[in-house]
């Protein structure tokens, strides 16, 4: 199975979840591919250096949004 629509090490995100870091900035870390069920066959979680903080933060692939393809928008 095919995971390239999952971001590599070095990009920038923002976090979009609701709660204490959203819309914080950070670069991913490490990315963890886990596969899944039939109806949803594979989801990531990305280990992120928040700019703000001194420890990365694990989070879902649903939390964040790439600042890179964003810029690409515009």
């Amino acid at each position: 199975m095919s995971h390239e629509h999952f971001a590599k090490e070095g990009k920038r995100i923002r976090v979009t979840s609701y709660g204490p870091f959203r819309g914080l900035k950070g670069t991913i870390v490490r990315v963890n591919i886990i596969d899944g069920e039939e109806d949803d066959p594979f989801f990531g979680f990305y280990l992120i250096a928040l700019d703000s903080l001194r420890e990365p933060m694990w989070f879902e692939h649903n939390e964040i949004e790439f600042i890179d393809a964003l810029l690409e928008l515009r």
